[in-house]
């Protein structure tokens, strides 16, 4: 696999210990490995995850586009239908969601951004815990039928790097999930148990994982949307209904190579979008659906784009391919605002850094990942204009057209 093939799909430690380095500096050297840090806790952990207030003196979750106030929850869910890909032992696939969705009310307690002991397991220090978020924990969803978007993190990121498109999606009207999937990253469970990374490594070694991993991450987004639809509203978060002609799926990195493979296989899902991943299995069965591919640095380098132009071609359906070439790899997850946020950009490696997060802002990126998504979202979901996905904007004008 070639190195572009590998940090597109977010196959390389190297993101989340790069992290490690900008935070927490020499000192990272002796925190556990995101690999295998993992601690314990009874089976019987409750179904939802507690949520809490953060401490209020990190950087905020940058604000959404709408004054609409969004609400949140996490829970664990299980597939008992479906042994776990990873371990075969395993009976049942075992996995975390988020939810972010509009209530109208935003009174009560922020949500954190995740726990001390999560974060120092994956980034050796718990100062991304301090980061604020704008919903707020187990506010009671807006009443009426919302159209659905699923999210999945790269490989070896936590669903928790996609907690501003969350905010940002869910602001806009839509239902959010965005999916930890077990064993690809670290995951805590309720209760404090922290599944370690179980995969992680193997993405050098098999040359068959990009594509089994995308099978397996479609496999739980479906898994997610089965659960949301389920007849009688006995859906995971009370009093949160979603509209099953309306469902998107989108990805960062290898979550979207699997967001376009769950809608390959998934009739319901009538719209996916691509950041920056590569596509591990040429995507068939779409049956003219609309897909967002949105890239970093590849719309002006040909010998990287080998593995979208087959893609492009095999797309049927409302095609779009923007790229934000002063962007990073982790341009479009919290990974990259977060960093700058925590002013500890300039002690990543210098080898490092232009690939991961390129000279663009991580609040500017952000914002143009938000207006792109939303755009294709608002028009193949809700049939809105939306005039930025058709010739370039004044308001981004370092985004092109790769197509």
């Amino acid at each position: 696999m070639s190195k572009t093939a590998r940090w597109r799909s977010a196959a390389l430690p190297i993101a989340s210990t790069a992290l490690v380095l900008a935070l927490a500096g020499p000192a990272a050297a002796s925190a556990p490995a995101a690999a295998t840090a993992t601690t314990t806790a009874p089976e019987s952990a409750p179904e939802t995850a507690p949520d809490a207030r953060p401490d209020a003196a990190g950087p905020r979750v940058p604000a959404t586009s709408t004054n609409r106030p969004v609400g949140t929850t996490s829970a664990r869910l299980v597939d008992r239908d479906r042994p776990d890909p990873w371990r075969p032992d395993t009976p049942s696939r075992e996995l975390m969601v988020t939810f972010w969705y509009p209530t109208d009310s935003a009174r009560g307690a922020h949500a954190p951004y995740l726990s001390k002991e999560l974060s120092t397991a994956l980034y050796g220090t718990d100062a991304p815990a301090g980061v604020r978020t704008g919903a707020v924990a187990g506010a009671r969803p807006a009443p009426g039928r919302h159209p659905l978007v699923l999210l999945s993190p790269g490989f070896g990121l936590s669903r928790t790097t996609l907690t501003a498109l969350g905010e940002e999606l869910a602001a806009r009207g839509y239902a959010v999930a965005v999916v930890d999937h077990t064993y690809e990253t670290l995951v805590e469970f309720p209760g404090g148990r922290i599944e370690p990374c179980l995969v992680c490594g193997r993405e050098g070694t098999d040359p068959d994982f990009g594509a089994t991993a995308s099978r397996a991450r479609a496999a739980d987004l479906r898994f997610v949307i089965d659960r949301l639809t389920a007849p009688g509203g006995r859906g995971p978060v009370r009093g949160l209904a979603v509209d099953p002609g309306r469902i998107a799926a989108a990805g960062h990195s290898l979550g979207g190579a699997a967001a376009l493979e769950a809608m390959g296989e998934d009739r319901r899902i009538r719209a996916a979008a691509n950041l920056d991943g590569t596509v591990w299995i040429p995507p068939t069965g779409l049956r003219s659906r609309p897909v967002l591919l949105f890239s970093a640095q590849l719309g002006g380098s040909p010998g990287a784009t080998g593995n979208w132009e087959d893609s492009w071609k095999r797309l049927t359906g409302p095609r779009y391919w923007v790229d934000l070439p002063a962007a990073g790899h982790l341009s479009f997850s919290d990974e990259h605002w977060v960093v700058d946020a925590l002013g500890s950009r300039d002690q990543l490696p210098a080898d490092s850094g232009p690939d991961l997060f390129g000279t663009v802002r991580g609040e500017r990126a952000l914002a143009a990942t938000r207006a792109y998504l939303g755009a294709f979202l608002d028009r193949h979901l809700l049939g809105r204009p939306a005039p930025l996905l058709d010739r370039p904007s004044r308001a981004f004008p370092e985004v092109r057209f790769a197509k």
